[in-house]
């Protein structure tokens, strides 16, 4: 199963073991793989129709992202997702995303956009539709894409997994939170912004986005 997010994110030529770590990251970050569960190569394999060597090599890579982790003769799991990091996490994103924002508008989207006006028309269609899934997914998609278009490897690296351990306690406590209509509605302006090339406000709305996700979170755990 590859879903909408991967397409997004592999380039053309991308090898089996990408195509095997990007779907296999969507799926436990968004508990497709729920937290416990454990990975077992052979069906794994067949199911991504890639060989043991480029699944073993995406398994290892989503071991350092900390969504599976493996233990001597008993095999690979999907970690469990503890809520308790929440602070630690928040308190990084709460430094990184709004310097994404900026980077983001210093280059007006750079090479990402036309994805993110895309982006963008699709937050205006989907915030009534009320598909949590889909707009799970659409949430995911737009801080990706403003990692992207930061232009900066190393600050896109650590976010992206720093938003894939959130999005998974995200997921966890769905059914205790608010409707998601309203959180994804906080990017609209964000991108207006980032494309308009307006870094300061930009940065300003990517605070207030990390610091109302944060109160929201809290409020039901």
């Amino acid at each position: 199963m590859t879903t909408e997010l991967v397409k997004a994110a592999l380039p053309a030529a991308a090898s089996k073991a990408q195509l095997a770590y990007h779907t296999l990251r969507d799926r436990l970050t968004l508990l497709d793989i729920p937290p416990g569960a454990p990975m077992i190569e052979s069906t794994l394999s067949q199911e991504l129709d890639v060989g043991r060597t480029p699944l073993r090599e995406a398994l290892k890579r989503l071991e350092a992202d900390h969504l599976v982790v493996t233990y001597a003769r008993r095999g690979t799991f999907a970690t469990n997702v503890d809520l308790s990091e929440l602070t630690p996490i928040s308190e990084m994103r709460q430094a990184l995303v709004p310097l994404a924002a900026r980077r983001a508008a210093s280059w007006c989207g750079g090479e990402v956009r036309d994805e993110l006006e895309e982006a963008l028309e699709g937050i205006r269609l989907s915030t009534s539709e009320r598909e949590h899934r889909r707009l799970m997914e659409l949430d995911l998609r737009v801080h990706r894409l403003i990692n992207q278009a930061a232009r900066s490897p190393h600050l896109e690296e650590e976010l992206v997994r720093l938003d894939n351990l959130v999005t998974r306690m995200w997921c966890l406590v769905m059914d205790r939170l608010p409707p998601m209509e309203e959180h994804i509605a906080e990017h609209v302006e964000l991108i207006e912004q980032i494309l308009a090339g307006d870094e300061a406000r930009a940065e300003e709305l990517a605070s207030e986005h990390v610091a109302n996700f944060d109160a929201t979170a809290r409020s039901v755990l």
